[in-house]
């Protein structure tokens, strides 16, 4: 763990719940929102074995309108 980390989590430890939140709201601001969460991967994995079997739609087979 990098030193910075670990100061991270002491000073994190030390403030209220409801600084706690605030500051994890803070945070969430640096991460891209383009990062696939476990959900999306799991759901990814999911879609790929679907495809595998053969257990597709053909487009013809969809109404678009």
């Amino acid at each position: 763990m990098t030193p910075t980390k670990e100061e991270l989590i002491r000073v994190i430890d030390f403030l209220p719940e409801n600084e706690q939140q605030l500051l994890l709201e803070i945070a969430k601001r640096f991460l891209p929102d383009d990062v696939a969460t476990p959900e999306d991967l799991a759901d990814i994995e999911e879609a790929r074995k679907e495809y595998e079997r053969g257990e597709t739609v053909d487009h013809s087979a969809i109404d678009w309108s």
